[in-house]
């Protein structure tokens, strides 16, 4: 399952989808082909994101996982 908390190194090799749509989102978590440290939030928040819209992200990453 997908959280807040997990680690971009982790999201990208388990769920590779959500490297192009975190990109679409502003969230880069691929520099020079290798994952940024950290987790989802910490990425997220970075750019300027606030908790509400950091959750809307893993719901729909969830979802897109479900549907795969």
């Amino acid at each position: 399952m997908i959280t807040k908390h997990i680690q971009i190194e982790d999201l990208v090799t388990d769920y590779p989808f959500s490297v192009k749509y975190l990109a679409e989102h502003g969230i880069r978590c691929i520099a020079c082909g290798e994952p940024i440290w950290g987790t989802l939030e910490e990425a997220a928040k970075e750019k300027g994101f606030d908790d509400e819209k950091v959750d809307f992200f893993v719901c729909e990453m969830n979802q897109m996982k479900e549907s795969q």
